[in-house]
């Protein structure tokens, strides 16, 4: 995480990597394919303690507005956490994996988010089309939020709540406020 601060990932070796944990190359392969696989499994546990939270939200009684604001907020302290590691993928072409992992993330989530949901309001469209459209959504916030400093992390959150459809809301909780 340290090294992937400093320089996009597409710019770091599994010999860099294997040595600075005085590990050999041999046993990184062994577990992972490439740096990026690695860093991706360590931002989607991050992102999955998030959601663990979320689940323990929902029996608290919060609305489904305000479940939604506390969950995007925790994605936001979440990229808060990692932001150079987010903000060098976003100017190094050759490291747009971590920008797609980040859009697969949310992708998974909404398909299971809407497995979930028990509510007719959500649409009788394709779920496949409704994931990615969300999940680019979501990811395109960060991005604008990542690349505009006068963006607040409040900023993104309130855009990103403002622009879910009415039925997004996590463990979907109808006829809430």
């Amino acid at each position: 995480m340290e090294v992937a601060s400093q320089r996009p990932i597409s710019q770091i070796t599994v010999a860099e990597l294997s040595e600075r944990a005085g590990l050999t190359r041999a046993t990184f392969y062994n577990r992972y394919s490439t740096p990026l696989e690695l860093l991706i499994q360590v931002l989607y546990a991050d992102l999955e303690r998030g959601h663990r939270l979320e689940e323990t939200r929902e029996s608290d009684g919060y609305s489904a507005t305000e479940l939604l604001r506390m969950t995007t907020a925790e994605v936001g302290d979440h990229v808060e956490r990692f932001r150079e590691i987010y903000r060098l993928s976003l100017t190094d072409p050759a490291d747009s994996g971590v920008y797609d992992a980040l859009v697969r993330h949310f992708d998974d989530y909404a398909l299971g988010f809407m497995a979930r949901g028990s509510g007719p309001e959500i649409p009788e469209a394709s779920r496949r089309v409704i994931a990615q459209f969300m999940a680019h959504g979501f990811a395109g916030a960060i991005k604008a939020w990542l690349n505009d400093p006068s963006v607040t992390k409040d900023d993104m959150v309130d855009a990103a709540v403002a622009c879910a459809p009415a039925w997004w809301a996590p463990g979907y909780l109808p006829h809430t406020s």
